[in-house]
C-alpha cells in the first residue's frame, strides 16, 4: 500500500530527474576529476532520482484509480491584460500512465547503462545527458497548455541530439544527430504555425479550454473548415516528425548511432512516444475535422507497410529494430486517426516494453560480440557474425524471445491484445487499411523471428574464418541465398583477418602479460592488445552473458512484456468516450481477481476472432523459420520450392533485399531533389547577394571614393591649374555650340 500524497506533489515527478541532471553536469563542467572519481555515485544519485519519481507516480495513479479527478495547478507567467500565459502541470489519469512508463523504462536504463558505459570516458555526461531526456519527456506530460508542451518538446529533442551524437568523434554520429535535429525542426515548425492557428481561432492555449471553444465554434459554423482542417494538419506535422512517420521518418534509424541505451529509451518511452501522446491529448480537437481524421489513418497506414518492408534485409540488428519501431508507430497513428485511441495508446504502452526489452537486449548482444570482432558497429551489430548465442548467452537469449514474440504479435504475450484490436479496427473502417494492417502483421513476425533466429539460434560464425564461403555463413536452402540471386557480402577469412587486423593498433593500447585488455576511447574503435588476438585459432574467443547490472533489468522487462497486455483483454475499443480516464480501466483492472474473472469470457471471444490476423503471424514465424533456422532440420522446404518457381523467387528476393539495403531508396530521392535543390537555391542567393546586393553597395562606396578623391586632387591651391581649367570652361562650350553669325549689313 502506497502512502497517500496531495496532487500538488506531482511536481516532483520532473523535478527529480532534472535535479540529478543539473546537479551532475554542474559537478562534470567545473569539477572534472571530482566528477570522474565520484562517477558510480553520480549514477546512482541520478538512478534513486528516477526511482523516487516512479513511486509519486504510483502513489498518485493509486489515488486516481479511486477519484477519477482531473486537477490543473497553474500560475500566471505572463499577467497581461490582453494576453495572459499560464504555467504548471495537470493530472490525470493519461498524464500518470505516461509517468509510470516514462521512469520505469527510464529506472531500466539507468541501471542498463552503468555496466554498459563503464569504459567510456563520457560516463558522467552521459548521465547528465540522460536524466535531463527523462525529465523532459515528463515535463511535456504534465503540460496543461500547448506553449509549455512546445517548450518541453523543443528541449526533447536537444536531448536527442546530445545522445544520438554522445560520441561525437565519429563522424556517422554526428551526421546522425544534425539529421535527426534538421528533421524534426520541420515538424516542430509546423506545430508552432498551428498552435499560432489554435490561438487565432480560440484565443487560447490551455488544452481543455481550446477544445472546448472549438467546439463550441465549430457547432455555430464561425470557422471556416478549411481553415480549421489546415490548423489541424499543422498541428499534426509535429508527431509526424517526432514519431517518424511517412515521409520524416529517414532520421529514426540514423539515430543507432547513439548508444544502445539510448536507443531503447528514444523508441520506447520518449522521443516517438512523444508524438503519439500529443495526438491523444488534443485528440478531442481533431476528432471532430473529419478529412484531419482521414489524412491521420492514411499516414499512418502508409507509414505502417513500408516500415515493415525496409525492415525484412538488414543485417544490422539496431537498424531492424528500429525500423520495427516505425511500423509499430504507424498502427498508433493509425488507429488514432480512426478514432481508436484506446487501442493506440494501449499500444504505446505495450510496445514500450517489449521494445525496451529488445533494445537493451540487443545491447547486450552488442557488448559481448565488441571483445570478439571489434567495437566497430558495421561487425558488432551485423547479425551474420552472430549465431548461437543463446547458448553462451542463455539469459539474454531468454528474455529477448517473449519481445521477439510479443512484437510478432503471439498471444498471450503484451502487443497481441493491443495490435488485434488495432487490426480489428481497421477492417471496420476501410478494408485497404485492413489489408495494410494485416500484411504488416506477417510482415512483422516474419522478420522479428529472422532477427531472434540470426542472432541466437544455429552456431557462432564470427570465428568460422577458415574454409568458409558465403553461402554456408548465411544461411540458404538448396542453392537460394536469402538474399536472392546476387552473391552475399563475401566473408572470407583473409577479409575478416584484415577487420580485425585494422582494429588492433598499437595506439592508446594497454597491454597485460597473455591476456586480453579492451580499452574504449571515446567514438574510437576498441584496440584489442595482448598474445590472445581476437582471429587467433588456437584460443578463439566466444562472446559471454553479460553483466548482472544489464541482464537485470532484462528480467525486469520480460514481465510487463508478458503480462501487461491482459489489461485490455474484455476492453470494447469502439467505445466512443473522449474523456481522457480511458487508460484507467485497463491498467487497474487485472490488480482483482474478480475483474479477471469477469474477463476469461472476452479473452475466448478475443482469441477466436484474432484468428485471421494470428494467421498470418504464424505464417510469416513459419516462412522466417524455414529460411533461417536451417540449424534445426524440422520443417521440409522441398514442398514450397515445388510450388514456386526458383529464378521468379530469387528476383522477388533480390529486389527486396535492394528495397530494403537502399533504405527504400528515399533518401537518394531526398539527397537528389531537396538536398541537391536547397544547395543550387542557397548558390543562387548567394550570387544574387554578392553580385546585386554587394554590387549596389559596394558600387556606390567606390564612385563616392573616386568622386572623392578626383575632388581632392583637383583642390590642391595652385592658380596656374585653376587658371588652365577656367579656359577650358569657357573654351569647350564656345567649340561645342554652334553660335549663329549675324549677316552683313
Amino acid at each position: 500500500m502506497l502512502v497517500e500524497l496531495s496532487n500538488q506533489n506531482a511536481c516532483f515527478i520532473p523535478s527529480c530527474p532534472l535535479a540529478a541532471s543539473r546537479s551532475t553536469g554542474s559537478l562534470s563542467f567545473f569539477f572534472p576529476k571530482v566528477a570522474r572519481s565520484l562517477r558510480r555515485l553520480c549514477a546512482t544519485f541520478n538512478t534513486f532520482s528516477l526511482i523516487t519519481a516512479m513511486f509519486v507516480s504510483l502513489a498518485l495513479f493509486q489515488q486516481q484509480a479511486a477519484t477519477h479527478s482531473i486537477q490543473q495547478y497553474l500560475w500566471a507567467w505572463i499577467p497581461k491584460s490582453d494576453f495572459r500565459l499560464k504555467i504548471g502541470f495537470l493530472i490525470d489519469p493519461l498524464t500518470l500512465a505516461m509517468s509510470i512508463l516514462v521512469t520505469t523504462v527510464g529506472i531500466s536504463v539507468t541501471v542498463y547503462s552503468d555496466s554498459y558505459t563503464c569504459h567510456d570516458q563520457g560516463y558522467v555526461r552521459f548521465y547528465a545527458y540522460l536524466s535531463l531526456f527523462t525529465a523532459s519527456m515528463l515535463g511535456l506530460v504534465f503540460s496543461p497548455n500547448l506553449i509549455q508542451i512546445y517548450v518541453f518538446r523543443e528541449l526533447v529533442g536537444m536531448c536527442s541530439y546530445l545522445l544520438i551524437g554522445f560520441w561525437f568523434a565519429r563522424s556517422s554520429a554526428a551526421n546522425a544527430c544534425q539529421k535527426a535535429f534538421v528533421t524534426n525542426r520541420i515538424g516542430d515548425f509546423g506545430l508552432l504555425l498551428g498552435i499560432s492557428g489554435v490561438y487565432w481561432i480560440t484565443g487560447s492555449f490551455e488544452i481543455f479550454e481550446l477544445c472546448d471553444r472549438f467546439f463550441e465554434l465549430n457547432s455555430n459554423g464561425a470557422i471556416n473548415p478549411i481553415f480549421a482542417n489546415t490548423i489541424a494538419l499543422l498541428l499534426f506535422l509535429g508527431p509526424v516528425a517526432k514519431s517518424a512517420q511517412f515521409p520524416l521518418h529517414v532520421w529514426l534509424p540514423d539515430a543507432m548511432e547513439g548508444p544502445t541505451p539510448i536507443s531503447a529509451l528514444i523508441h520506447a518511452a520518449t522521443m516517438v512516444a512523444a508524438g503519439i501522446f500529443f495526438i491523444a491529448r488534443i485528440f478531442s480537437f481533431i476528432s471532430i475535422l473529419p478529412p484531419t481524421m482521414y489524412t491521420i489513418s492514411w499516414v499512418g497506414g502508409v507509414t505502417t507497410l513500408p516500415g515493415a518492408t525496409l525492415a525484412l534485409g538488414q543485417k544490422d540488428l539496431k537498424r531492424g529494430l528500429a525500423y520495427s519501431t516505425m511500423s509499430q508507430l504507424g498502427y498508433m497513428v493509425l488507429a488514432s486517426g480512426i478514432g481508436a485511441s484506446r487501442s493506440a495508446l494501449f499500444h504505446l504502452i505495450t510496445h514500450a516494453y517489449s521494445k525496451a526489452l529488445s533494445f537493451l537486449g540487443s545491447g547486450s548482444v552488442i557488448h559481448s560480440m565488441e571483445r570478439v570482432v571489434g567495437y566497430s558497429p558495421t561487425r558488432s551489430q551485423n547479425m551474420f557474425f552472430m549465431g548461437g548465442l543463446r547458448k553462451y548467452m542463455p539469459i539474454t537469449g531468454t528474455t529477448f524471445l517473449p519481445g521477439t514474440l510479443s512484437l510478432c504479435g503471439i498471444p498471450p504475450l503484451s502487443c497481441f491484445w493491443s495490435k488485434d484490436q488495432i487490426i480489428t479496427e481497421s477492417w471496420l473502417r476501410s478494408p485497404y487499411l485492413g489489408l495494410a494492417a494485416s500484411t504488416t502483421a506477417g510482415l512483422t513476425a516474419f522478420y522479428m523471428f529472422r532477427i531472434y533466429l540470426l542472432t541466437f539460434e544455429g552456431n557462432f560464425r564470427a570465428n568460422q574464418t577458415n574454409s568458409i564461403d558465403s553461402n554456408k555463413f548465411m544461411p540458404t536452402r538448396k542453392g537460394i541465398t536469402p538474399w536472392g540471386g546476387a552473391q552475399p557480402e563475401s566473408f572470407t577469412a583473409k577479409a575478416f583477418s584484415n577487420a580485425i587486423s585494422a582494429t588492433n593498433t598499437k595506439q592508446n593500447s594497454v597491454t597485460e602479460a597473455g591476456n586480453l585488455v579492451i580499452k574504449r576511447p571515446p567514438g574510437g574503435d576498441s584496440i584489442y592488445e595482448g598474445k590472445n588476438q581476437p582471429h587467433s585459432e588456437q584460443n578463439l574467443l566466444y562472446p559471454e552473458e553479460s553483466s548482472s547490472c544489464m541482464v537485470l533489468p532484462l528480467i525486469v522487462l520480460a514481465i510487463p512484456t508478458i503480462f501487461v497486455g491482459l489489461a485490455g483483454v474484455g476492453v470494447d475499443p469502439s467505445q466512443k468516450e473522449l474523456s481522457l480516464d480511458f487508460l484507467l480501466d485497463w491498467l487497474i483492472s487485472f490488480a482483482s481477481s474478480s475483474e479477471v474473472s469477469k474477463r476469461v469470457g472476452p479473452l475466448t471471444e478475443t482469441l477466436t476472432s484474432s484468428i485471421p490476423s494470428l494467421s498470418l503471424s504464424i505464417f510469416g514465424l513459419l516462412v522466417s523459420f524455414i529460411v533461417y533456422g536451417q540449424d534445426n532440420e524440422i520443417v521440409d522446404t522441398e514442398f514450397f520450392e515445388k510450388l514456386i518457381n526458383r529464378n521468379l523467387l530469387s528476383n522477388f528476393v533480390s529486389s527486396i533485399r535492394g528495397w530494403s539495403i537502399n533504405r527504400g531508396y528515399i533518401d537518394y530521392y531526398y539527397k537528389a531533389y531537396f538536398t541537391r535543390g536547397i544547395a543550387s537555391l542557397s548558390k543562387l542567393v548567394l550570387h544574387f547577394d554578392q553580385w546585386i546586393i554587394d554590387g549596389f553597395i559596394n558600387g556606390t562606396g567606390a564612385s563616392s571614393l573616386f568622386g572623392g578623391e578626383s575632388m581632392r586632387h583637383g583642390k590642391n591651391g595652385r592658380i596656374s591649374q585653376y587658371l588652365l581649367g577656367l579656359v577650358i570652361g569657357v573654351a569647350l562650350p564656345i567649340s561645342v555650340v554652334d553660335f549663329p553669325i549675324p549677316p552683313l549689313p
